[in-house]
């Protein structure tokens, strides 16, 4: 008999009480006739998003919504760990608390990798169709000369390498996951360099981000610098 597929959508927040309850809703909204679960992994926020989550939790059941809380993670590769030791699912998919990745993409992730078996589907900013709403011109330059500077170097075979808008067969990431050290804004660029020198089959679907309603980013001349450190480290590893 074959199995039923299972999604585990993991979510790292802090300070998203007034993004999560949203996002869970978007969720359910364009997931009726999937079997999921969504792991919220919260990084000690002090504005009340844990108790947002417990009353989701009542709304929808804990075992469509499992809590994990941890204090000073600050780095999303960490929660992703510890939300992935907790996933009953055989694919995880991961994304943003913040409404930059909209849950109305989960279904055309789920398609494609329904269609052609990918190990990945990625969501990606820079193929026709996707894009990004609400940076403002040095932001977007940023982002798209550190990704254009990642392709030019690492020939990774996909459009996006800083994009966190992912579904992964679980094995899959398991296995990609225990061989990364970078951490923040280089994380995700690592795990998906690693994936294609692995040799998994990943594919993309286009997305447009929406830069976060509510709260600030976290992205600064810090995360520049720690980008290009991986960059470099990258490089010379793989």
């Amino acid at each position: 008999m074959e199995q039923k597929n299972r999604y585990s959508i993991i979510v790292p927040t802090y300070n998203e009480r007034l993004n999560i309850a949203l996002i869970v809703y978007l969720i359910f909204k364009h997931l009726r006739d999937v079997d999921f679960e969504i792991i919220v992994v919260d990084d000690g926020s002090p504005d009340g998003t844990q108790e947002v989550v417990k009353q989701l939790q009542k709304l929808y059941g804990e075992d469509r919504i499992v809590e994990l809380a941890f204090e000073l993670l600050l780095v999303s590769g960490t929660a992703y760990i510890h939300g992935l030791k907790h996933a009953s699912g055989n694919f995880v998919v991961i994304m943003d608390a913040d409404l930059s990745h909209h849950p109305k993409y989960l279904p055309s992730f789920i398609k494609k990798q329904m269609e052609t078996g990918a190990s990945i589907v990625t969501g990606t900013r820079y193929v026709k169709g996707g894009g990004v709403h609400g940076w403002n011109l040095m932001r977007k330059l940023t982002s798209r000369g550190a990704n254009v500077l990642a392709q030019t170097l690492l020939w990774p075979g996909v459009s996006d390498l800083t994009g966190s808008f992912r579904l992964y067969k679980k094995s899959v990431l398991e296995d990609v996951i225990s061989s990364c050290v970078s951490k923040g804004y280089v994380f995700q660029m690592e795990m998906i360099v690693r994936a294609s020198r692995k040799g998994y089959h990943i594919e993309e679907v286009p997305i447009t981000f929406v830069d976060r309603v509510f709260g600030s980013s976290k992205l600064g001349g810090s995360e520049i610098v720690e980008y290009l450190k991986g960059l470099a480290y990258l490089l010379v590893t793989t």
